[in-house]
């Protein structure tokens, strides 16, 4: 399965901690190099993967790492059949998904289990959109 999957890091006074990542490094279980998208109050890095294993393992490595200032760290996701961004930050030392208004994220379900799929992170979808029902 092929998936494009877009991801944008944004934190404070990060720019140590992201400088590794924007080289590339074949110990990663993750592939590819982030790419600086400005500076700021927040600075800002985004890398773009065109497939759903080469960034399996990317958000625990995110964890994982030192931030000066993590209570600004705020992960964007945007997956290929997604609607739109979905939001995770930093809680406890865990990057946690961010419940968004509007918006309800739809797991896959294993055909032959019924179990919901543990190796992909469902779609998120807008719940106001056309065609989508009451909002929630």
């Amino acid at each position: 399965m092929s998936r494009i999957a877009e991801v944008i890091v944004l934190a404070r006074d990060a720019e140590d901690i992201m400088k590794p990542l924007m080289q590339r490094d074949d110990s990663r279980v993750w592939t590819g190099e982030f790419t600086d998208i400005g500076h700021g109050m927040f600075g800002g890095w985004a890398i773009e993967f065109v497939r759903r294993s080469r960034w399996i393992g990317l958000l625990g490595h995110l964890e994982s790492l030192p931030w000066p200032s993590p209570h600004t760290v705020q992960v964007l996701i945007h997956d290929e059949e997604d609607d739109c961004f979905g939001l995770w930050m930093m809680h406890d030392g865990r990057l946690v998904e961010i419940p968004l208004p509007r918006t309800r994220r739809d797991f896959w379900v294993n055909h032959y289990t019924g179990e919901v799929d543990a190796d992909c992170p469902g779609i998120l979808v807008r719940t106001d959109g056309p065609g989508a029902g009451p909002a929630e």
